[in-house]
């Protein structure tokens, strides 16, 4: 996730009421016309805040209203060096067409691994694939390093180009096509190397939470991840401000929020790999069992519920139409829970 292209010259609740005890198999309950449930997870936005574009390869591409307004913001100095303000509008449309591209690595990489991905959501501090990976260490790395691919290979290219269309001397003036290309193959490099920082959740964040879930599991691969990105999304953002870059700022605050979102979401993490599963119910995308708790938030009154005692919030009464696999994140109707003779014996995000 970057920003635009370089300028070529930026009351607690009540408690729960008790629930009854569940059925061994319970059937799906009919949805009544309400918001479903969704997974605790900080870091997927929902699409519908924002403007479908198009759909392409089974992929819906969303813009996020406030795109609009920094782009007001990007051009509010006029043409930037250009001969006219075409040039940086199509720089900056094809700046995003990179983060686009870099986003798509991620989506086909996820189907190659076994996974589901059916989003991308384009927004002024870059872009994010709403994506479902098997809950694997390995699965994991292959989707993430495939964004960053996506710019390791357009980058000789873009250079290439770039010297080709430079001045013969350095007196010659600029062309508005050389100043163009040239931006926007330094915008490539700077996507490639800062997606690259281990600074989670930018792609080397989540490189090094794949690294570490290996060696310590997921919770705590993801705990240590989340807290270096938090230390070294907090220390970039007051190097941001101390030296007047806002907008760089503003983008490492926003990481070190997401980071802390991390640590939250690896202690959800650490309780589902010691909670007990559910026999007889496998998730539709990664086969798992669902935990035993309360893992899904009721789409009405947001408290935490267990969808399975029964599948509905003793409180806010939802039925959860749409829910979510708290193990891959997989967003899917109620019926379409799978019965299995058995459960699997343990988190599969455990070690």
């Amino acid at each position: 996730m970057l920003p635009v292209p370089p300028r070529p010259d930026r009351d607690p609740p009540p408690p729960p009421v008790a629930a009854p005890p569940a059925p061994e198999a319970p059937e799906p309950v009919p949805a009544p016309p309400a918001p479903g449930p969704v997974l605790l997870e900080p870091f997927v936005a929902e699409a519908d805040s924002g403007l479908r574009l198009f759909r392409l390869a089974g992929v819906d591409v969303h813009v996020h209203f406030t795109w609009f307004i920094a782009a007001l913001f990007v051009f509010r100095d006029g043409p930037m060096g250009y001969s006219s303000l075409a040039w940086p509008l199509a720089a900056y449309l094809v700046g995003f067409a990179v983060i686009l591209l870099h986003e798509f690595g991620h989506v086909f990489a996820c189907r190659w691994v076994g996974g589901t991905a059916d989003r991308v959501i384009l927004w002024p501090l870059g872009g994010l694939a709403v994506v479902s990976p098997p809950p694997r260490p390995g699965a994991q790395a292959v989707m993430t390093l495939a964004g960053p691919l996506v710019n390791l290979v357009l980058a000789p290219v873009l250079i290439a180009l770039a010297y080709a269309l430079a001045p013969a001397t350095e007196d010659a003036p600029r062309t508005d096509e050389e100043m163009f290309v040239t931006s926007l193959a330094w915008f490539n490099l700077i996507v490639l190397v800062f997606n690259l920082l281990p600074l989670f959740p930018l792609d080397g964040g989540r490189l090094l939470h794949a690294l570490l879930w290996r060696w310590l599991g997921r919770s705590t691969g993801l705990a240590v991840a989340a807290a270096v990105g938090v230390i070294g999304g907090a220390c970039l953002c007051a190097l941001a401000l101390g030296t007047g870059e806002w907008w760089l700022a503003l983008m490492a605050a926003f990481l070190t929020l997401s980071a802390f979102g991390g640590v939250r979401l690896s202690g959800q993490y650490a309780r589902m790999e010691r909670a007990e599963r559910r026999t007889g119910w496998a998730c539709p995308n990664c086969g798992a069992a669902p935990p035993v708790g309360e893992f899904w938030r009721c789409g009405r009154c947001f408290d935490q519920f267990d969808l399975f005692r029964p599948d509905v919030c003793p409180k806010g009464g939802d039925h959860a139409p749409l829910q979510s696999c708290p193990e891959c994140h997989y967003k899917f109707a109620s019926a379409r829970w799978v019965q299995t003779p058995t459960a699997p014996p343990h988190s599969p995000g455990a070690a």
